[in-house]
């Protein structure tokens, strides 16, 4: 991190900005909205900041020359957006004189601070910089988080925080306060507000309140059963996303990558529970019953699953457990390693030319045995997608050919899917076994069979040079475009 992020107070402060064209519009705009007293300097002011001075006579002053020393001794930040790089080394030279902080547009190198692409939700504002470093990337991030934020959000916020000495008062634990508050924002008395019924919701947090403290028993925690995808971070859904951040724990397996456990709220507590084939840091119904009993304990505790829980994640399995220990669950699905995987590697699940239907299947057993229904898998026009099969793929292969399919039908292995690392081994029944072996395939991997798998050649090239092509062009299409500084 090369900026300090920090808001810095300036109400009722003066700001100085020297410039009179867009560039200057934009200071002053943000400076008045923080409530600063604004001095603008230049000879002839653009109509749009001439506009902006005449709507605001007490807090702008405006002088038609350039700005001078005697402006710059007694501000407390100075903005240079001239343009002209005389008045500009000029204004640095008084900043430094005066120990004022000092900003030029477009000259990182004399710059103190740079100014962040903002979302205002004011009270709440989302600041986002790259340093510079990809301006482009500031915007996209922050027009995500403009869709993302609702525009009412900052009046819930200011909402919400008058209540914030009566639950002081009636919650005695950091944590137990940060959950009221998590299930007022985004429960019933949220939804009130948001929907424009402000009463209903001041109701419904003041009968919240009184409610506490009537039960002596210890307060029910609940378990959230996460998909992650099956690797790459911008594969999780927005509600996982939320979740993340509230629960008190974490128990994830061996698919999660540092990249999404990096989501997780920084003071949440991370129990590994991965396993490996004949090797499990922890059984299966021990996972279970640890869940139940951190809820029980009050905890929100989330069970973080590569894929999807549901699809031969045996999230049906820990959520048995749960109903018949009576603790509340939610379920989260996120894309399966199938869906995720074929995407990344230009193979379809399914296309008219070549496959009419999808299987998905799993190689292990129950009992670690591989046991599969043949005639289904064996139907033409169909891609099998096959999980955690790489340990019998020699077994798999022989069972195709020993039934009638041809050595010669198509199979990729895909290793790592949707990763940086994502590797992609394709070939036939006949050569398979020993092409992965070559490639020294160890990663968590799925198999696919069909004729779709011919396409991975011609689509995920395409694919990839298609992203880049996008993404250079709208760099090149942006390249004149800043941060604001």
């Amino acid at each position: 991190m090369e900026h300090l992020p920090i808001f810095l107070t300036v109400k009722g402060k003066t700001i100085v900005v020297d410039g009179g064209g867009t560039v200057a519009v934009r200071r002053v705009e943000r400076a008045l909205s923080a409530g600063a007293n604004v001095i603008s300097c230049d000879p002839t002011p653009e109509e749009e900041l001439q506009a902006l001075i005449d709507r605001n006579p007490n807090a702008l002053t405006s002088f038609k020359r350039p700005a001078q020393r005697e402006d710059v001794k007694n501000a407390t930040v100075v903005y240079g957006a001239s343009e002209d790089n005389v008045r500009d080394q000029r204004l640095r030279a008084w900043s430094d004189e005066f120990k004022v902080l000092c900003n030029v547009a477009d000259e990182p190198d004399i710059c103190d601070f740079i100014t962040p692409s903002i979302v205002d939700r004011s009270p709440v504002v989302v600041a986002i910089s790259t340093g510079g470093a990809a301006p482009v990337v500031a915007r996209t991030l922050r027009a995500r988080i403009e869709t993302m934020l609702l525009p009412s959000f900052g009046q819930l916020t200011e909402f919400v925080g008058g209540f914030r000495q009566a639950i002081a008062n009636k919650i005695s634990t950091g944590r137990e306060r940060r959950h009221f508050w998590e299930r007022m924002i985004d429960g019933p008395a949220g939804d009130f507000f948001l929907s424009g019924e402000k009463d209903k919701a001041s109701n419904r947090i003041e009968s919240d309140l009184a409610a506490i403290g009537r039960d002596d028993a210890p307060p029910m925690g609940e378990v959230y059963l996460v998909g992650a995808g099956p690797g790459d971070p911008d594969l999780l859904t927005f509600k996982a996303l939320r979740l993340m951040q509230r629960a008190d724990v974490v128990l994830y397996d061996r698919l999660i990558g540092d990249e999404i456990l990096s989501l997780v709220r920084r003071d949440a507590e991370r129990i590994f529970v991965g396993k490996l084939p004949q090797k499990h840091t922890m059984g299966q119904d021990d996972i279970s019953q640890l869940m139940a009993k951190l809820a029980k304990e009050g905890n929100r505790v989330m069970r973080l699953k590569g894929g999807d829980p549901f699809t031969f994640g045996r999230g049906g399995e820990e959520i048995e457990v749960l109903a018949n220990a009576g603790v509340p669950f939610r379920v989260v699905p996120g894309i399966t390693a199938a869906a995720g995987c074929s995407a990344y590697a230009g193979i379809p699940l399914t296309h008219r030319d070549y496959a009419q239907s999808c299987v998905f299947v799993t190689a292990h057993g129950k009992n670690g045995i591989l046991d599969l229904d043949w005639d289904v898998l064996l139907r033409p026009s169909q891609t099998v997608a096959i999980y955690m099969g790489t340990s019998n793929l020699d077994k798999l292969v022989d069972g195709f050919v020993t039934r009638g399919v041809s050595e010669m039908t198509d199979i990729a292995i895909i290793e790592n899917g949707t990763r940086a690392n994502q590797r992609v081994v394709t070939g036939t029944l006949y050569n398979i076994v020993n092409l992965s072996i070559e490639a020294d395939i160890k990663g968590p991997s799925i198999i696919m069979i069909g004729g779709v798998v011919t396409l991975h050649q011609l689509l995920e090239p395409a694919k990839a040079a298609s992203s880049e092509t996008t993404f250079e062009m709208s760099i090149s299409a942006n390249k004149s475009t800043e941060e604001v500084r």
